[in-house]
């Protein structure tokens, strides 16, 4: 993801903005939260108004949505704070409806937002891989599945997980008093944002509700603390592993070093492999189809828009 360090940012230090994309509805606002200046992928709150409708339709690139205040009606049912929705690209989802306005995280995550309206989906075998989930109500907590492992008192929620990368969207809470005093960082791009509640890390200072981070990798992060406790909404684009140490001052250059040891040590042949630079080697990890219907449907249409701060 080429999305910039943001560590902290605080959406309620800044006004939202009118969403005004072609083809979608009005009533919608947001304050972005991170931007891939790539893809136009990208990170965001929004609130949708009173009244707000959008009928059935489809995104050509996966998005997320997880409401944190007010209701959402999606089809003939109605949702409130705590639901989730991971859409896969071309599945058409049914017409949303929002009586009394809604305030939700919005993900879009390997293209520039986009709705084209259908009531049948581009991609019937992807609506197997539609999730839909009451994070607070249907789902109970579990001890974190980061490796090595965080201290005691952190839980967490997996939401969505990418069997073939690793990602994740998953709920995490610290307990009041939760401590680790180590120094981490990781090998993939993670993201956070805080529903309620005050952590703090050494680098970084206070994270506030309503606070926000885009982490790329390799970048030092602790000790942390949580006096109070809180609730956040993470992702990762890969496998979240931890590189425990105690050095705030080592660079990122040298924590990839670090990184490329630990694999030497626990899989010297694929580090050899690595290291030759000739893999020339074909992703069989994938099933590229959807990217190429993504593709082929994007031009069909004609509207490769650019998608900036809108106004």
């Amino acid at each position: 993801m080429a999305r910039r360090h943001i560590e902290p940012f605080v959406d309620r230090d800044v006004s939202f903005k009118k969403f005004n994309l072609p083809r979608f509805p009005s009533g919608m606002q947001y304050k972005m939260l991170s931007f891939d200046y790539d893809t136009g992928a990208c990170s965001m709150t929004v609130q949708f108004d009173s009244g707000y409708t959008r009928p059935p339709g489809l995104s050509l690139s996966e998005w997320e949505l997880f409401i944190m205040d007010g209701s959402i009606q999606i089809g003939e049912k109605l949702y409130r704070k705590g639901q989730y929705w991971s859409v896969p690209p071309g599945v058409a989802m049914p017409a949303m409806y929002s009586k009394e306005g809604a305030q939700a995280l919005c993900f879009y995550n390997h293209g520039e937002p986009s709705f084209e309206e259908s009531d049948e989906s581009a991609d019937k075998p992807a609506e197997a891989r539609l999730v839909q989930v009451n994070a607070y109500d249907d789902m109970p907590w579990g001890g974190t599945v980061l490796y090595p492992a965080t201290e005691p008192g952190c839980l967490v929620k997996i939401l969505r997980y990418d069997e073939h990368t690793g990602a994740m969207s998953f709920l995490y809470t610290m307990a009041p008093g939760f401590w680790q005093d180590n120094i981490s960082y990781h090998d993939c791009a993670e993201e956070g944002y805080h529903i309620y509640g005050d952590s703090w890390m050494m680098q970084f200072g206070v994270l506030p509700t309503g606070g926000y981070f885009y982490r790329q990798p390799w970048i030092n992060h602790g000790p942390f603390s949580c006096d109070t406790g809180c609730l956040a909404f993470g992702r990762t684009d890969s496998v979240l592993h931890n590189y425990f140490h105690y050095d705030p001052y080592t660079t990122v250059d040298e924590n990839i070093e670090r990184a490329a040891q630990q694999l030497h040590l626990k899989k010297p042949e694929l580090f050899k492999w690595v290291q030759q630079h000739s893999h020339n080697h074909h992703d069989l990890s994938h099933d590229h189809d959807h990217d190429h219907r993504h593709h082929h449907h994007h031009h069909e249409h004609g509207h490769g828009h650019h998608h900036h701060e809108h106004s």
